[in-house]
């Protein structure tokens, strides 16, 4: 980060100004190790390699900063070589591709895959994850001059109220502690008029959620270290894979098996080679076991949570994720 980007930053416990106490600025005056202060409740924040850090390396999302250390460029369309995630952020956000004098929030950006298509907009990018992932999102983005990246928690942003022009949050809201708490911390950050777009895996009836195989063992495999269960996953999609490939020519139902048994293999929905089908694989059969928190969604609910925080031009339906809603702060 630069000591401009403060202007973006509150602290997240009083919300008022915060500053640089200490640090030596690089050539290209970016902070690659420092402190930040608040003037308020003087309370400190560490800058650790050029990233702020408002949490405690130690969280519940430990998980996720194994797994996007490891799969940094997986889902990246420079490295599958199909516009999947490019296609997703602007079909799923229906934002227009200049953003140019804007502001975005990016809460959960993992390795950086969307982070990348805000940033082709022109809009000046704000990107936080309560993981080390930042550190991958950093190394893939955080040269661009309009990115800024920090490790912050949903919870407790540490940004200016009523700021942002537009924010998302892709892949999230069912990984947190408290689903609802977590949207609705969204809308305080955001302008009257403001843009959210937010998605959420969908709630299934009880009868069919207790067929999704992945609950059955979920009990045991969070329980697991992150780095054990990811070796597991590793291993276990290198020995399935031949099978997997099997299955997944099986019309209807090919991918049904696959899916029951813990494997996403997407080779027969978009073109991908088999080195990247079997990476992305072990990323989301890991992705799938090691949350500490999976709390499905209904339709109805994120529809209650926009019309509950007074947004208009409410759209919510089934979409990429699960489910998808938008909306426009009052």
């Amino acid at each position: 980060m630069k000591e401009i980007h403060l202007q973006l930053f509150a602290c997240p416990e009083c919300q008022a100004e915060i500053v640089l106490a200490a640090g030596k600025k690089e050539q290209d005056d970016r902070i690659r190790e420092g402190v930040l202060r608040c003037v308020g409740c003087q309370q400190q924040y560490e800058v650790k390699n050029y990233i702020p850090r408002f949490v405690p390396q130690e969280n519940y999302c430990q998980g996720f900063g194994l797994e996007w250390s490891r799969h940094a460029r997986t889902q990246y369309d420079s490295y599958t070589g199909v516009n999947l995630s490019e296609t997703r952020f602007f079909q799923e956000t229906k934002w227009p591709r200049n953003l140019i004098g804007e502001t975005v929030l990016e809460v959960g950006c993992g390795s950086g895959r969307f982070t990348e298509h805000a940033a082709g907009t022109g809009a000046m990018v704000v990107s936080v994850d309560l993981s080390g992932a930042v550190e991958a999102n950093y190394a893939l983005n955080g040269h661009k001059p309009n990115v800024v990246i920090a490790q912050a928690d949903i919870y407790k942003l540490p940004f200016k109220r009523d700021f942002f022009d537009r924010a998302f949050c892709f892949g999230v809201l069912q990984h947190t502690p408290d689903a609802r708490r977590s949207f609705m911390s969204l809308p305080l950050y955001l302008k009257p008029g403001g843009s959210l777009v937010v998605d959420v895996y969908k709630k299934y009836p009880l009868l069919k959620r207790m067929m999704v195989t992945k609950y059955w063992v979920r009990p045991l495999t969070t329980k697991i270290d992150p780095g054990k269960l990811y070796h597991w996953c590793e291993r276990y999609v290198d020995f399935m894979w031949p099978l997997t490939r099997l299955f997944n020519k099986i019309p209807k139902i090919g991918r049904h098996i696959n899916w029951s048994l813990f494997i996403a293999d997407f080779s027969n929905k978009y073109p991908l080679t088999n080195e990247v089908a079997k990476e992305w694989a072990i990323l989301d059969t890991f992705d799938r076991l090691s949350p500490a928190y999976d709390s499905p969604q209904a339709m109805r609910t994120i529809q209650e949570w926009f019309e509950e925080a007074r947004f208009r031009n409410i759209e919510v339906h089934f979409g990429y994720n699960g489910i998808e809603g938008r909306g426009l702060k009052a």
